[in-house]
């Protein structure tokens, strides 16, 4: 039941997410906590945080994912952003476990490049099947 009403909410905040881009900022900022609150769901269940880990857990993530922005908002060669990428998790890895302990801080890592996967495929879907629509539509236009 549990595992439902997690992909039922999934499903539910992706189209909402999905069918509200006609403002590109306002949705853009909805789209965006859409996304979070996507992603703070995904990583509750996935890593099975009771309500004390959750509390001790996210305020970490939150600096975690700060420094991670701040590194890529910077004009870096890769494999200097790889590095640099690497490090941060290295850093946060301890923190990370002295809340979750060794096995569910290594499925954080894992569960967390799943989860940008998948919505990357889930994006990259969207956007062929607006580019698709875009194209078909000029195609009716066009005289026979």
């Amino acid at each position: 039941m549990k595992k439902f009403l997690l992909e039922f909410v999934l499903f539910t905040l992706i189209a909402i997410s999905a069918f509200g881009q006609d403002q590109p900022n306002d949705n853009k900022n909805k789209g965006d906590q859409n996304i979070k609150a996507l992603y703070v769901a995904y990583m509750t269940d996935q890593l099975n945080l009771n309500e004390n880990e959750a509390q001790r857990f996210w305020p970490v993530h939150k600096e975690y994912n700060k420094e991670l922005k701040a590194i890529h908002k910077e004009t870096l060669p890769e494999l200097d952003l790889e590095e640099a990428t690497l490090n941060i998790k290295k850093k946060y890895r301890e923190r990370f476990f002295k809340i979750l302990g060794n096995e569910r801080t290594e499925l954080f890592y894992k569960k967390d490049r799943e989860f940008k996967d998948k919505l990357i495929k889930k994006l990259r879907e969207k956007r062929m099947g607006q580019h698709n629509k875009k194209k078909d539509g000029e195609d009716q236009n066009k005289p026979k």
